[in-house]
């Protein structure tokens, strides 16, 4: 399984960016994905996640991005994305793109989001 992330860039406080994931596999069939990000100096974090659950998914996301970031997949494109708003400086990190299929994880390289004025 290749992943693709892509999207990242420059934003100042508050302005918006939308990453996206593309997916080498049929991301139906992919019972979890997500993002995830590394700050300098920091550890890797989970930003936000889907989780298959029969027919449906449930969302999850860190405390610190809840009502700001919203995570997506579309099934018909093989993609997932993370659009995120209200965006803060400690919101600077490279975000990486991750997929579960059985019990091996996927990485994306990873794409630099900086905020700052």
């Amino acid at each position: 399984v290749q992943l693709q992330a892509s999207g990242g860039g420059l934003v100042r406080p508050g302005g918006s960016l939308t990453l996206s994931c593309a997916v080498s596999r049929r991301i139906v069939s992919i019972r979890s994905m997500g993002w995830y990000r590394q700050a300098p100096g920091k550890e890797r974090e989970l930003v936000a996640s889907i989780t298959r659950v029969g027919n449906s998914a449930n969302y999850g996301y860190e405390d610190s991005v809840k009502g700001r970031f919203t995570i997506s997949r579309d099934i018909s494109m093989n993609t997932m994305s993370l659009q995120m708003t209200s965006l803060k400086p400690e919101d600077t990190a490279v975000y990486y793109c991750q997929a579960r299929v059985g019990n091996m994880d996927y990485w994306g390289k990873g794409t630099l989001v900086t905020v700052s004025s």
